[in-house]
């Protein structure tokens, strides 16, 4: 039987958001109205969620990330502490003529990450961007554009320097264009030097 959310006295949660069964949402947080957090989530300290962001079953947000609308989480992403996901691709706090920019003066674009994906401390993902499904970014990374699915990116900007596998371990080349998880053994062939896909059998 799952236990019902977990939300601390002091986070701020709208009642307009929806926080799945399950759920741990800590110290100072805030999760903005229309936010919809899946099953098993945690949300660590100081950590904010946007106005309708979605975030899907068991992720992890750890303490002061900032997951600004309209970020989408699939199942089992990883977001490390203080990540920012941005959400304007040209900031200004004012208009040319001098006025105050109000939220009708832009349109908010988002970071999209896929199933399983992790976000290594203090990285920053650049909207609009889609993070694929089990990649890897690194910690300190600054994303400016896609990243492939098992991708392993680092620097700034960031860019692929290696597979990665279910596990979060680096893959190693088994040759042929075949790469090999050393914890579980599973394999995938590169396509191209953008694609990784899995294998359905070992070579």
């Amino acid at each position: 039987m799952t236990s019902p959310a977990f939300v601390h006295e002091t986070a701020d949660v709208s009642p307009d958001a929806v926080v799945g069964a399950g759920s741990k949402i800590w110290h100072y947080a805030q999760v903005r109205e229309d936010a919809h957090l899946g099953e098993n989530v945690i949300v660590g300290r100081g950590a904010y969620i946007g106005t309708g962001v979605e975030v899907g079953d068991n992720c992890k947000v750890q303490n002061y990330a900032l997951v600004y609308e309209p970020a989408r989480l699939a199942n089992g992403v990883f977001i490390g502490p203080a990540v920012v996901l941005t959400n304007d691709h040209f900031p200004r706090a004012i208009n040319p003529d001098g006025s105050q920019k109000a939220a009708s003066d832009w349109e908010a674009v988002g970071v999209d990450i896929a199933e399983g994906a992790s976000i290594g401390a203090h990285a920053t993902c650049v909207a609009p961007a889609r993070i694929g499904r089990w990649a890897l970014v690194g910690s300190g990374a600054v994303v400016i554009r896609d990243v492939p699915d098992f991708a392993i990116v680092v620097g700034s900007p960031a860019r692929r320097v290696g597979w990665a596998g279910k596990s979060g371990r680096p893959l190693e080349s088994a040759g042929d264009g075949v790469w090999r998880c050393p914890v579980d053994g599973s394999c995938y062939r590169e396509t191209d030097e953008n694609t990784l896909i899995e294998m359905e059998t070992t070579p």
